[in-house]
């Protein structure tokens, strides 16, 4: 019996390990080792007071101070090394966390970023700071243990025991988690500017320190919670051969898995901590760690897969943040944190994976959603009944502010003889009501062409990353000062939008279009796009940053008549010619083969339906800002009430998804009177709830 069960942990699932050949477990760790110290010491040569190889090689030697009289060792112990201190011990902790996590979970796309540990972590953190609540550094370690245990706790609980969390569907829903949580800290960030000040930039992981005591307090810390996730190591091992295997060998699953989430949060949280919320370390160090493993195979076993992806991480965040100073000087790379170079890496090591991962099922309309109307005059009835909403949304948008109107009021500034305030009021309040209904009215029809495009009911143009490139297009030209106004931001917008249409598309349809591998494709390409957005906003004016945060966050805030012509524009274009295709796309929404029976040509008429989708999403971006979500919760609901045939969904989605970004803003602009709140993020807290049911309600 004691040889039966001692076989699987010595080897990985379905595979023995060799007596000899190849480099050794303990090799490759002293290599890593030793790698990250040469790294380490050349992270120590960047700084921006001029030190460098020569001086600390004198300071070593006995040499006090630079021929100019600079301070080594205060310059040294004040700065560099607390700095290179962090990066090790931020990026260890996240190798080491995205380890456990990949093994509980059976899952190369699982780690603390994927699964909303990182963003639960900087939200609570962001709470306690934007309501002024001073804690010392040991309970900002708890505060942030506590947020990130509680959003991991919610993925996994919400993802669903039937459909395992081996599958795309964990990664969807701990992406759509992360967004709302985001979402929770931008609207804290805007709220509360005064108590937040500096908070943006560390939002996206900075190593930064103010002194070597948080580095020294963590490593004791994560000394003991790495001795907890070593004595599981062969749990682990054995919980690769499956979890019905490994129970049958008296495994405890559920107490093993529940230890190892704890661990990986607490090394999360003591990460966010020390550096904020830095992107993606945690999926790229074990993926790197198990490519390794490949050929030292005893790599494999989590007694040295463990420490080695942690070592890699650590590696990855020192060479990310050292080459940074080195390319852009240490002044230039000070203002963008090593959270942005990160965040690129992972959203690469999203797409490689994307494409070689085998989908999980292909997802079509949710199955247990009821289609209460099918008939013509039950039709009729939903359309009325949207269009009251509208109406209402619309005139409770133009009424409702810091100054409440009475609708007499509109009568007044409509015939120009209302009171200079109340004209004054209106003449802000109509434009953005407008600009909100034309854009949810795009982004409605645009989410109702995708998912009948690609067959996925998770799929829209925001989860898809369209939206993500519309914003960067339109944020490089704020921030670089191009000439040319409006128009050229339109058509910059619009053109970055179809290029990561055009990206997303051609990724997705490499060895064969899959629903669940587009969704992926998209998530990977929209974080590695706000990225870059993040570094165009931190290279930016600081007067300007906020300002174009809350437009990046979705807003209707100082917009005009003018801004809203490139909507109408396209909706009146791109309106008829969707219906016009919508017996095609319904026959797209069924399979592949149907379409092609009856002589319908799926690419070229999938390709059509998503370029125009694409234009519209780019657009809504020049009126609104970036709104997520609306392309998915707007058809869900038009197809709940009048069914999938696209004749009837298209105009619902729009009426519906004018109804929702106008509410959004409303509530926005009220709530908080006098300050707002885009309209982007209100849409997100209830966006991303909603996704996670869809997903449930979608499993095969």
């Amino acid at each position: 019996m004691s040889t039966s069960t001692r076989e699987p942990v010595e080897a990985p699932p379905g595979e023995a390990l060799p007596s000899g050949g190849g480099p050794t477990g303990a090799a490759v760790l002293v290599v890593l080792l030793l790698l990250t110290v040469l790294v380490g010491m050349w992270h120590l040569t960047q700084g921006t007071s001029g030190i460098g190889v020569g001086d600390l090689v004198h300071y070593f030697a006995g040499k006090r101070q630079t021929s100019a009289g600079a301070p080594v060792g205060e310059i040294l112990t004040g700065s560099r090394l607390p700095r290179l201190l962090a990066g090790v011990a931020v990026g260890f902790a996240l190798g080491s966390a995205g380890t456990l996590l990949q093994s509980v979970t059976h899952n190369a796309l699982a780690s603390p970023d994927t699964l909303a540990v990182t963003s639960g972590s900087y939200v609570t953190l962001t709470a306690f700071a934007a309501f002024g609540i001073s804690v010392p550094l040991w309970a900002s370690g708890a505060v942030a243990f506590a947020g990130g245990l509680v959003a991991a706790a919610l993925v996994l609980l919400l993802a669903g025991r039937a459909s395992g969390t081996s599958g795309t569907r964990l990664i969807l829903a701990g992406s759509a988690m992360a967004m709302a949580l985001d979402a929770v800290s931008g609207m804290l960030l805007i709220l509360f500017k005064q108590n937040t000040i500096g908070l943006f930039a560390w939002g996206s992981g900075s190593l930064a320190q103010m002194n070597i005591d948080a580095s020294l307090r963590a490593f004791p810390v994560m000394a003991v919670v790495l001795c907890v996730a070593l004595a599981l190591s062969r749990r682990l091992d054995v919980m690769n051969l499956g979890d019905d295997t490994a129970s049958t060998l008296g495994v405890p699953i559920r107490t093993t898995r529940v230890t190892a989430v704890v661990c990986a949060v607490v090394l999360t949280a003591t990460a966010v901590t020390l550096a904020g919320p830095i992107s993606f370390v945690g999926l790229g160090a074990p993926v790197l760690a198990r490519l390794i493993a490949g050929r030292a195979r005893a790599l494999r076993r989590h007694l040295l897969l463990i420490p080695a992806a942690g070592l890699l991480g650590a590696l990855l965040i020192l060479l990310a943040d050292a080459t940074l100073r080195a390319i852009q000087g240490a002044n230039g790379a000070a203002s963008i944190p090593t959270g942005v170079p990160t965040a690129l890496l992972g959203s690469v090591v999203i797409v490689v994976l994307a494409l070689r991962l085998r989908d999980t099922g292909e997802l079509r309309q949710p199955p247990h959603v009821r289609v209460t109307v099918r008939s013509r005059r039950g039709f009729l009835l939903v359309v009325t009944g949207a269009v009251a909403l509208l109406f209402v949304a619309v005139l409770v948008g133009a009424l409702a502010g810091s100054i409440w109107l009475r609708t007499g009021d509109i009568g007044l500034w409509l015939r120009g003889a209302a009171p200079e305030l109340i004209g004054q009021a209106l003449d802000d309040r109509v434009p953005r009501v407008t600009a909100a209904v034309l854009a949810g009215a795009a982004l409605g029809l645009a989410g109702c062409v995708v998912q009948g495009a690609v067959r996925n009911p998770l799929a829209e143009p925001g989860v898809l990353g369209i939206t993500a490139g519309a914003g960067l297009g339109a944020a490089a030209v704020v921030t670089s000062g191009m000439p040319g106004g409006r128009p050229v931001l339109v058509a910059v917008a619009v053109a970055a939008g179809l290029a990561t249409f055009a990206l997303i598309t051609l990724l997705s349809w490499r060895g064969g279009f899959l629903p669940d591998r587009f969704v992926l494709i998209g998530i990977g390409c929209g974080y590695g796009i706000s990225s870059v957005t993040t570094f165009l906003l931190l290279r930016a004016d600081p007067y300007d940053t906020p300002q174009l945060f809350t437009w990046l966050s979705g807003t209707t805030y100082g917009r005009e008549f003018p801004d809203v012509v490139p909507v109408a524009l396209a909706l009146a274009l791109a309106l008829p010619v969707l219906i016009a295709m919508r017996g095609r796309l319904d026959l797209l929404a069924v399979d592949e083969d149907t379409p092609r029976i009856v002589g319908v040509g799926v690419e070229r008429t999938r390709f059509a339906a998503l370029a125009i989708a694409a234009v519209l999403a780019a657009l809504s971006v020049v009126a609104v800002g970036v709104v997520g979500f609306v392309g998915l919760v707007a058809p869900h609901l038009a197809r709940s009430l009048v069914g999938a045939r696209h004749g009837r969904s298209i105009p619902v989605s729009m009426l519906l998804g004018g109804v929702l970004v106008c509410v959004a803003d409303t509530l926005g602009r009220t709530v908080v009177a006098p300050a707002q709140v885009p309209a982007g993020l209100m849409i997100a807290l209830v966006g991303g709830p909603y996704f996670i049911w869809v997903l449930r309600k979608s499993r095969a």
